[in-house]
């Protein structure tokens, strides 16, 4: 019989427990919503940041333009307004910087008070004018017109190939290319850990006398302690020269360079989790099979592994957990390119890369930090998708037999 403490005691304790568990789910809720929270205000704004106007002059027929033809206006790929479906005249090119070349100190006043004025006279006599100015510059009667600019979009934040969050006027917020580095580096990186790490686990778990597998397991754990920065220092003097060697390229900071120290980082997660799966195999089946005339190896291939599949499927999506969410290891030796990585072998980015080397720079609540906040989001259904295909995979298998 119970006394009164020891249920007083039980359910204190499994109080605690509740309050424990309610609160971590209750924390990890709320950050996941806070970041889509944030992530998503960045989607129906304009490109063009806040306190910033594009004006043009009030007979040019052009209604809007896309945040790709505003920057090639102001690149000079695109000189016409034809090209943009336009009126055939030449593109003038202005900002607040070049008023000086249209008129003098004078006419500007002593304390530029007339700036806005000549604004709007040089937009208002220019018919291919493009203007790019701050807001605060716009008289009351403008005789221009603000051009809009087509709202950013979740299919034109996927889909756009160039990232320059800070470009003038417009920003550029392409992410595909760091959704492909990422996908490249970790994916890359999962192909050269999973076999090495399986190997190592499989070796340790029964092969490997006892002896050696107490050195080994704790020198493997300890791996997993190292800080990131120090892979990536071991990445950029070790590595990265060797592939620039070995491959005959211009430089080293490459996505091979990447997958490989996030390789070496993911084997102990690998290993550990494959081998305590690997060790949770009944005896009795493993005798079973022996005693069925199967040799060692073929019980490990035929039994031990099929039967810890499911703890080597959580290795694995563990490990692509690791290779996706790694930023310092990354940065340093991937050469941080935000290009379109058409192989390997050339300096690519990825998306968690990205925020940490941007999100410090950004003033809170910009578009910048909309867009970087919008990259978590990416990042975090990028995850999410790949656990789950692995979970659905191993359970198929486990399924079908």
């Amino acid at each position: 019989m119970k006394t009164g403490l020891q249920k007083f005691t039980e359910k204190f304790v499994e109080g605690l427990l509740f309050i424990s568990g309610s609160i971590t789910s209750l924390a990890v809720i709320l950050i996941v919503l806070f970041l889509f929270k944030e992530g998503w205000g960045l989607f129906g704004e304009s490109p063009i940041e806040k306190g910033s106007v594009i004006a043009v002059n009030a007979s040019n027929p052009v209604k809007e333009l896309t945040s790709a033809e505003v920057k090639n206006i102001f690149d000079g790929k695109i000189k016409n307004w034809n090209q943009v479906g336009g009126n055939t005249d030449s593109i003038i090119i202005f900002s607040v910087n070049d008023i000086a070349n249209y008129y003098s100190a004078a006419e500007l006043g002593d304390t530029l008070q007339f700036v806005p004025q000549r604004i709007n006279e040089l937009v208002a006599k220019k018919p291919g004018i493009i203007a790019f100015f701050p807001a605060e510059y716009m008289v009351k009667n403008f005789e221009g017109r603000i051009l809009p600019m087509k709202k950013i979009t979740v299919w034109g934040f996927l889909k756009d190939r160039e990232w320059f969050p800070t470009a003038q006027p417009s920003a550029q917020l392409g992410i595909l290319p760091l959704i492909l580095g990422t996908l490249w580096v970790s994916l890359f990186a999962i192909l050269i850990a999973l076999p090495f790490g399986l190997a190592t686990s499989i070796y340790v778990a029964e092969i490997a006398d006892n002896r050696v597998g107490k050195i080994l397991k704790p020198v493997i754990e300890l791996l997993a302690g190292i800080p990131s920065v120090v892979y990536g220092f071991f990445g950029l003097i070790i590595i990265v020269p060797l592939v620039q060697r070995t491959f005959h390229l211009p430089v080293g900071e490459t996505g091979l360079s990447g997958a490989i120290v996030l390789a070496i980082m993911a084997l102990p997660t690998i290993i550990t989790i494959s081998e305590d799966a690997i060790r949770n195999t009944p005896r009795a089946m493993k005798e079973a099979s022996l005693a069925l005339g199967a040799t060692h190896w073929q019980t490990i291939y035929k039994v031990i592994i099929p039967y810890s599949i499911s703890g080597i499927s959580a290795a694995t999506i563990l490990g692509i957990g690791r290779a996706m969410g790694e930023t310092m290891a990354v940065l340093m030796v991937t050469g941080n390119a935000a290009v379109m990585p058409h192989s390997l072998m050339v300096p690519m980015r990825t998306i968690p890369a990205t925020i940490a080397a941007e999100l410090g720079e950004s003033a809170h609540g910009g578009l910048h930090y909309k867009a970087l906040f919008a990259l978590g989001c990416v990042l975090f259904v990028m995850t999410l998708i790949i656990n789950l295909t692995v979970d659905f995979i191993s359970a198929r298998r486990n399924y079908s037999k």
